[in-house]
């Protein structure tokens, strides 16, 4: 595989790689009064194609945490060193909550729920942006989640515990529902306070338990939906998967959780705190990005700067992020 000089592609990531595939869509007219809700914040819906597949990044906002659980393994000073010369906090790093709303075959396909309230007040905008496209909940069709974790489900359950999204199915990988809903699952491994990993387990069953009865287990490898094809990637829980949008000859990758955030998880080898299975992330982490750089795929960070839209290449000692370029 053709490899890159590491220092050659931080000093020139910041331009931007190829945005051949992305295309802008048409806005829906907004309504004076909805026009006034949203002087006040910024946008989170990005318009793009994958071959015939519309498809939007449409942002449920953000959380975060202390650096050190983002980057697991990394040495205290090196870590704080690489942020102050990426312009980050030392102190807190900020995740994005990059949903995909994509239309396959006259449905409208949602992947992962986003968070909601359930990790932090800055979650939850999911619904405003629909409304901002002209959406309900009730016009999704099908969600796939890629994890069970509260950052992926926290929006299927409305406040009044009922079905945020009464007409979607909803599927989940079959590990998961089996480790994180159907027992008590052990979370000692996530280098968090007992408290956060008590709210962390309760927050994941109260937010499928509206879809119990009817929820569409499968495994990771499976082709969903025409056009949607799942990529095992499990270690980060029992069985993540990882998305693979297809259409003619064009591929999008979402990574859901194989990285938190590109300068500690691509730019820097550093592991991520909350893997359960640190070696087998690992190993899907390198299988999939590996993949991902020989075929030149468009990539999707799930927790990336909004829209999260990039390139992952390989370099002499690992990998680097090259942001796709915006288009308007």
């Amino acid at each position: 595989m053709l490899t890159i000089n590491r220092r050659r592609i931080m000093l020139t990531a910041a331009a931007g790689a190829s945005g051949a595939l992305l295309v802008p869509g048409a806005v829906p007219r907004a309504r004076a009064g909805d026009v006034a809700e949203q002087a006040n914040w910024n946008s989170g819906i990005y318009r793009f194609h994958v071959g015939d597949i519309a498809a939007t990044v449409v942002s449920d906002g953000n959380i975060g945490g202390p650096p050190a659980v983002y980057a697991g393994n990394a040495p205290e000073t090196e870590l704080e060193e690489v942020l102050r010369r990426a312009f980050l906090p030392t102190d807190r790093m900020t995740l994005n909550l990059n949903t995909l709303l994509l239309e396959i075959g006259g449905r409208r396909v949602l992947l992962e729920a986003g968070a909601g309230p359930t990790m932090g007040p800055d979650g939850g905008r999911l619904f405003r942006h629909l409304k901002a496209m002209g959406l309900t909940a009730e016009d999704i069709d099908v969600i796939v989640i890629s994890h069970t974790h509260p950052d992926h489900v926290g929006n299927l359950r409305a406040a009044d515990g009922s079905r945020a999204f009464p007409r979607a199915t909803v599927m989940v990988p079959q590990p998961d529902w089996a480790f994180f809903i159907e027992s008590d699952p052990d979370l000692s491994y996530m280098p968090v306070p007992q408290d956060f990993r008590d709210r962390f387990g309760a927050n994941i069953k109260a937010s499928v338990e509206p879809y119990a009865q009817d929820v569409e287990l499968y495994q990771a490898g499976a082709e969903v939906l025409p056009g949607l094809a799942t990529l095992p990637a499990e270690g980060h829980t029992p069985g993540m998967a990882a998305f693979l949008i297809h259409s003619g000859d064009d591929q999008l990758l979402l990574t859901s959780d194989l990285a938190y955030h590109p300068v500690v998880n691509i730019n820097e080898p550093w592991r991520p705190g909350p893997d359960r299975d640190k070696e087998t992330a690992a190993a899907s982490r390198q299988r999939i990005f590996d993949r991902a750089a020989a075929e030149r795929m468009l990539v999707l960070g799930f927790h990336f700067p909004f829209p999260g839209l990039g390139h992952i290449l390989r370099t002499d000692t690992g990998y680097a992020w090259v942001p796709a370029n915006w288009q308007f």
